[in-house]
């Protein structure tokens, strides 16, 4: 079984997944994905990584990410800082 589901062109990743990864409850994941403060970005591999995954998720200037094989099955992870956005100067 994989911990993350193929559910057509997407994914669907566990709350319990992101929960570990950013060190918060699952209520609070799924609170942040509905407000927005909890992102996501999907990739899929060319050429020699055609067949692959990458989903990245980015809160609170943190990141974990997600390389998966075509059916969903886990083949790393991570979690990194990732810096703020600057800020627009008017």
């Amino acid at each position: 079984m994989t911990e993350i589901e193929r559910d057509g062109a997407g994914f669907v990743v566990p709350a319990a997944l992101l929960a570990e990864a950013f060190r918060m409850s699952e209520d609070d994941v799924r609170r942040a994905m509905r407000d927005g403060t909890l992102t996501s970005r999907g990739e899929a591999g060319e050429g020699a990584d055609a067949g692959r995954w990458r989903l990245t998720f980015r809160h609170s200037g943190w990141a974990c990410r997600f390389t998966l094989d075509v059916t969903g099955t886990i083949l790393t992870r991570s979690r990194f800082p990732v810096p703020s956005p600057p800020r627009a100067v008017l």
